[in-house]
């Protein structure tokens, strides 16, 4: 597991799957048996790798990774590194025969994503990318509604993402310092896009065009020294996309907005018949047949409390962690070869979107999704 050290890998890959997965005796397969992963940690820092190590009671650490992608014992090779520097580990992970799992975005540029899932494709070993957000409870409620055509035909999507990320001078950041950087692969496109992607054509359809905006609307920031630096990345974005079937969507993106709505993901998809609007949990719906009459008269308060007339749609299971539901699914793919779609070339596609993101924003112009 290279990249351990950082806040997604410690908290959601680490912590939340693996540790998880772990204390919880394995992922059950349909054999009856269990596989347990056994994580070795990686990375460039020996005091904070064994340091981590003690702390979650873990065997094995290293800051040589080339030793370890030579071991014949070590199956999987799990990146969350910087985006500057996965690309060039995952290929020779690939080259030393070792199955991949990483975050995404899978490169910082789709020339270079492409050319990685064709050679994943071509050496027959597993290979998937992380696509979290299809495992979170608010959309897969949001899928289970779709398909089961209460919409009716879907006509737009309203996207909202993001929070206030501190400065560093009232609060310290939330955030590292090299999201804000364009030249060590910051930027909130390349971040997030790479997520909207997976997240429009697995639940609701494919992107066939793109209009985007970016920019930095707070140019200095505090870094982790407690130094003023200059951002040089897009700290929010502006889009309106084309989706497949003739569907009209925008997504705002953004590290500069403060929060006025119950999640910091919210997707509202209206269609012929009736409206969803989901979140990372949560998902409410309204039918055709229940929504209430509105009527234009700033003159007086809004006799209708329209939040009062959507239904909540229920839980229909319990929902693990999406991270850790994911990476049991890999696993399984792993040992069993049970379908994973998640793919490097799922993982290309994404990074292709953000591409062409920012292709519109330099152009000021529609671009479509080859």
């Amino acid at each position: 597991m290279n990249g351990v050290t950082g806040r997604m890998g410690t908290n959601q890959h680490l912590v939340r799957s693996i540790l998880a997965i772990r204390e919880q005796g394995g992922v059950a397969l349909s054999t009856g048996e269990k596989v347990m992963p056994v994580p070795i940690l990686l990375g460039r820092n020996a005091e904070k790798l064994q340091s981590m190590a003690r702390q979650y009671g873990l065997e094995h650490w290293s800051t040589d990774i080339d030793k370890v992608l030579n071991d014949p014992e070590v199956e999987v090779y799990f990146d969350a590194q910087l985006t500057q520097l996965r690309a060039e580990w995952v290929e020779r992970a690939i080259k030393a025969g070792k199955n991949i799992y990483c975050e995404k975005p899978l490169a910082p540029d789709s020339k270079t994503a492409f050319a990685l899932a064709e050679l994943a494709a071509n050496s027959g070993l597993k290979c998937g990318i992380v696509q979290d957000k299809l495992f979170l409870p608010g959309l897969r409620k949001l899928k289970q509604v779709i398909e089961s055509g209460f919409l009716g035909r879907i006509f737009s999507v309203r996207g909202e993402f993001g929070y206030w990320v501190f400065e560093g001078d009232l609060q310290p950041q939330q955030r590292p310092s090299w999201n804000y950087r364009k030249e060590d692969g910051g930027g909130i496109i390349i971040d997030m896009f790479a997520h909207w992607q997976y997240v429009f054509e697995g639940v609701i359809a494919p992107v066939t065009a793109v209009s985007c905006r970016g920019v930095t609307h707070i140019p200095k920031r505090i870094d982790e020294a407690g130094k003023w630096y200059d951002c040089t990345a897009d700290d929010a974005a502006y889009a309106t996309l084309e989706l497949q079937g003739g569907i009209i969507a925008s997504m705002n993106s953004s590290w500069c907005v403060r929060v006025d709505r119950d999640e910091l993901l919210e997707l509202q998809v209206d269609g012929t018949q009736g409206t969803a609007v989901a979140g990372l949990r949560e998902c409410k719906i309204q039918h055709k047949s229940a929504t209430p009459r509105a009527i234009w008269n700033p003159d007086i308060p809004s006799p209708i409390q329209f939040r009062d007339y959507w239904q909540v749609v229920p839980d229909a299971t319990e929902y693990d962690n999406g991270f850790k539901v994911q990476w049991e699914l890999y696993l399984r793919h792993l040992v069993e070869g049970t379908p994973f779609p998640h793919d490097l070339t799922a993982g290309a596609r994404g990074v292709q979107l953000a591409e062409i993101a920012i292709e519109s924003w330099n152009k000021r112009c529609w671009v479509e999704v080859p």
